[in-house]
């Protein structure tokens, strides 16, 4: 495994279990530290019953693969404990706010003095430094501050988060990335350093396309609903989701040379379902393009296409779709993504804990394949302090300070 040599000491919460998932399925050595009774996300619905007692599904998908530990950083003890793990792990990833650390003498100076190869990981709501360090946000607060919910919903309607809480997601990944980092450069120069993430702005980094528009066009971007824009000078807007038989399919009508393919493929299947238009039969799409189109002219384009893709099942648009080289996907749900036979035919889903109560649990797989192989789900999330005495047992008898 590729980081198999590492040791992790994971003191997130949700805003950072993904940066820990991420570095125990690349092979780490992830050992979650909880207070003791565990983590209040073990208790957030939905569960699944395993072994008698209730799991939460949130927790068992974000911490698999790594153990489990329960130390109380309030005390000395617990304080005693996490400094002389630190003293031989590779990582520490945090997620209290600015700060707390510092005060109970476990911050990355106090820290980095024992260890100077340690790196260490913070992911806070909007970093270490700045007139909003102490603020506390929820999800749906990062995702305002980040400007994200600007751009979610209809254009006459308000503001939008996307589906299910994602800023945790996005501000896991950029510190799983800055870890990486940091490995790298101690790897060339032999010291650890301090990561800072801040959860707003990796989520900003989500939306790296919007400044754009206004740089190259003097255009703010505005929510449009199941439509885009900034695509075209005259400020027409183009639709990018359709109601289809049993769902939505995510379908723009693009210029350049794989748009135009598209587009022409898109006619000639409208031809032989007997859904052809004269509208589109007469645009010469080898010079098609897209920019300097009106509201009128989009309007005509879209409408045959739209009485088209609604007679069509998400599966039927994805089978023509593929067959004729065309750009479009259909918008998969949960049970779509659960039953995709491309995701089968990968190996991406993993029976695990075959042999434990209550039997083994079906998880989503590693993200990559690596020389083949699926990076793989080891085990299950741990329980309440399943693995104190493996990690720290040792300390409980060779130091009269822990008890």
């Amino acid at each position: 495994m590729l980081l198999s040599p590492y040791r992790v000491l994971d003191l997130t919460g949700p805003l950072g279990f993904l940066t820990g998932r991420i570095l125990a399925d690349l092979g780490a050595d992830v050992i979650k530290v909880e207070p003791p009774g565990g983590d209040p996300s073990r208790a957030w619905p939905p569960f699944h019953e395993h072994g008698g007692a209730r799991q939460s599904l949130y927790w068992m998908a974000f911490n698999a693969n790594k153990r489990g530990i329960t130390l109380d950083l309030e005390s000395a003890n617990g304080q005693f404990v996490l400094r002389a793990l630190a003293r031989s792990a590779d990582f520490l990833i945090e997620s209290f706010p600015p700060g707390h650390l510092t005060r109970h003498r476990l911050g990355y100076d106090d820290l980095h003095r024992q260890n100077p190869r340690l790196i260490v990981v913070s992911i806070t709501p909007y970093g270490q430094e700045g007139p909003h360090r102490d603020h506390p946000a929820s999800d749906i607060e990062i995702m305002a501050a980040s400007g994200a919910m600007s751009l979610a919903g209809e254009a006459d309607g308000e503001p939008m988060r996307v589906s299910l809480p994602q800023a945790a997601q996005w501000a896991g990944c950029e510190a799983a990335m800055g870890a990486l980092t940091a490995l790298v450069h101690r790897t060339c120069g032999g010291e650890g350093q301090w990561v800072d993430v801040s959860a707003q702005a990796a989520v900003v980094a989500a939306l790296a396309h919007a400044p754009v528009f206004w740089d190259l066009n003097g255009i703010n971007p505005e929510r449009a609903g199941v439509y885009i824009t900034g695509r075209s000078v005259t400020g027409a807007h183009m639709r990018a989701f359709w109601p289809c038989k049993d769902g939505w399919i995510n379908f723009i009508v693009y210029g350049g040379s794989a748009g135009r393919h598209t587009n022409q493929q898109l006619v000639a299947w409208m031809d032989e379902r007997g859904m052809g238009s004269a509208t589109l039969r007469t645009i010469d799409w080898p010079t098609f393009t897209v920019p300097e189109l009106t509201q009128d002219e989009i309007d005509a384009i879209e409408a045959p296409i739209g009485r088209f893709l609604a007679t069509l099942t998400k599966q039927q648009f994805l089978e023509g779709a593929a067959a004729r080289q065309m750009l479009g996907y259909p918008v998969s749900s949960a049970d779509d993504i659960h039953h995709d036979p491309q995701l089968a035919a990968r190996g991406f889903w993993q029976e695990v804990g075959a042999g434990r109560p209550g039997g083994a649990i079906r998880y989503p797989g590693g993200f990559a394949l690596v020389d083949g192989h699926r990076l793989p789900i080891r085990r299950p999330a741990p329980e309440i302090g399943e693995h104190n005495d493996d990690v720290y047992g040792h300390l409980l008898h060779d130091s009269p300070t822990v008890a």
